[in-house]
């Protein structure tokens, strides 16, 4: 008899769905070949799986619980995660069609309110704090974010360097800038890594080589299905349903708003002065329109 694959600890759960549709019982197989082959299938419920399977429901709730999951709507939920890091942009605009509907200001918007009540119960606040005074510890802050996260990272660098000193934003004309720019990364460092569906692999590159070299490392992406865990010592959640082709920046936008909001209210005294001086600089070179002057 053959012996069964056993998925390792580190199994992705897609590799884990793809064991059990080929080893696993009759019924396993045709609920697991049908959730890799139909992205769709990710917002099903149990009740609708079985119809579109002619499985029994409780064959899906089991199927469930045999990937290790409490019951069915855990596994939706990882699904959901892992399938937007596969969604190609033509693939998201095919969704977008049957989402948004006819009123794409009103769906896109309520998606929006829903992703910010989600990253709000979603980020532990002992993670916050972790992150929070592993920042202000660092000798050195490192901040990584490309592709849609790069206006994060541009974001985030603008507003922490007006509060801490030695903040460096991470930039890339090639793949070799990553390996110069963290040359000198150490475990007095800190890196933060931003990334979302599609994940960038130059930011898990570089969340992995900060983590080699010692520094503390926190990720700020959508979910545990994200690369970027393994190699994070904090992890802040923003989650970020799909709904368009346009990648959504607003629930990590409000959560790296917190993080620096909260820098700034425990190095107040330093932030208020660094504040006071750029303040007369702007006036001194009339950076801003004087109302006056309008």
């Amino acid at each position: 008899m053959k012996e069964k694959t056993l998925p390792g600890p580190n199994a992705s759960l897609l590799e884990r769905i793809r064991i059990i549709a080929a080893e696993g019982s009759k019924s396993n197989q045709i609920v697991g070949t049908y959730l890799l082959a139909h992205h769709e299938a990710a917002e099903l419920t149990a009740n609708a799986l079985s119809k579109k399977t002619g499985v029994s429901e409780a064959t899906v709730v089991r199927f469930a619980k045999g990937l290790g999951f409490a019951g069915y709507p855990e596994l939706i939920e990882a699904l959901r995660a892992t399938n937007k890091s596969r969604l190609t942009s033509i693939e998201r605009l095919e969704i977008a069609e049957a989402r948004l509907g006819s009123n794409a200001l009103e769906a896109t918007l309520n998606a929006e309110i829903r992703s910010l009540k989600a990253t709000l119960e979603s980020v532990k606040p002992e993670s916050f704090d972790c992150a929070v005074r592993g920042l202000l510890r660092a000798k050195n802050i490192y901040i990584v974010g490309t592709r849609s996260s790069t206006s994060l990272a541009d974001y985030m660098y603008f507003y922490m360097t007006l509060i801490l000193e030695h903040v460096h934003l991470v930039q890339f004309a090639t793949g070799a800038d990553l390996y110069e720019q963290l040359l000198r990364i150490s475990e007095d460092d800190a890196l933060v890594g931003i990334t979302f569906p599609r994940y960038s692999r130059r930011t898990v590159e570089a969340m992995r080589l900060a983590k080699k070299n010692g520094a503390m490392t926190i990720g700020i992406t959508d979910s545990e299905a994200s690369p970027v865990v393994r190699s994070s010592d904090v992890l802040l959640y923003a989650r970020n349903d799909v709904t368009s082709f346009v990648d959504s920046l607003v629930a990590p936008m409000a959560l790296i708003n917190a993080l620096v909001s909260e820098l700034g209210q425990r190095r107040k005294n330093e932030t208020r002065l660094n504040l006071a001086k750029l303040e007369s600089l702007w006036e001194e070179n009339t950076v801003y329109d004087r109302e006056n002057d309008l």
